[in-house]
């Protein structure tokens, strides 16, 4: 299921290095609300899904989220960060109690749109602390994609309320792809 591509979702430049941002970036590199975090959760809710379109949702976006977190670790390498491990920005590990344990699927789906709308909002602070046009174009470019994430979650609860047909939950799939097109 899971594919390997030797080139970033997005390219990262640096117009100078930064190491005060670099640890900022840690945050979303294994925090709370962190790509990681996000990843490993997708990958746990995806277990408890029922629905075959939903399942298969949640696997690209475990799979995009670690696309993410490659980003972020190239992006914090070239602005001088130190050699990476799984910390957030104050220095703590990443432990496992940021993965959310939900079983009944509609709250995985509800629990996720909260985390990726927590992810845009750090996102979002996270932009001001920087001058670097190319770390905030990056920023905005992870912004838009977790509200990609957001929306086809919240159209996946709709879908799931209504008793959606195969047919609606799989334009969630082709819908998810379509957004990738503008990555290529």
């Amino acid at each position: 299921m899971f594919n390997f591509r030797k080139h970033l979702f997005y390219p990262i430049h640096v117009e100078c290095q930064d190491p005060m941002f670099a640890r900022v970036l840690l945050e979303h590199y294994a925090g709370r609300n962190s790509e990681l975090s996000s990843s490993i959760q997708y990958l746990n809710h995806r277990s408890n899904i029922p629905n075959r379109y939903v399942r298969e949702l949640l696997g690209l976006f475990a799979a995009e989220e670690l696309g993410h977190m490659e980003i972020i670790a190239v992006a914090i390498m070239k602005l001088g960060g130190s050699p990476l491990t799984c910390i957030n920005s104050q220095g703590a590990p990443w432990v496992i109690n940021y993965i959310d344990q939900s079983v009944d699927w509609f709250t995985i789906l509800q629990v996720n749109v909260q985390a990726e709308t927590r992810a845009g909002q750090l996102y979002q602070q996270h932009l001001e602390l920087t001058c670097d046009p190319n770390m905030k174009r990056m920023i905005k470019f992870l912004i838009s994609r977790e509200e990609v994430h957001k929306r086809l979650l919240q159209r996946a609860q709709i879908l799931i309320r209504d008793n959606g047909s195969p047919e609606d939950f799989n334009e969630l799939i082709y819908d998810y792809k379509m957004s990738l097109q503008v990555l290529e």
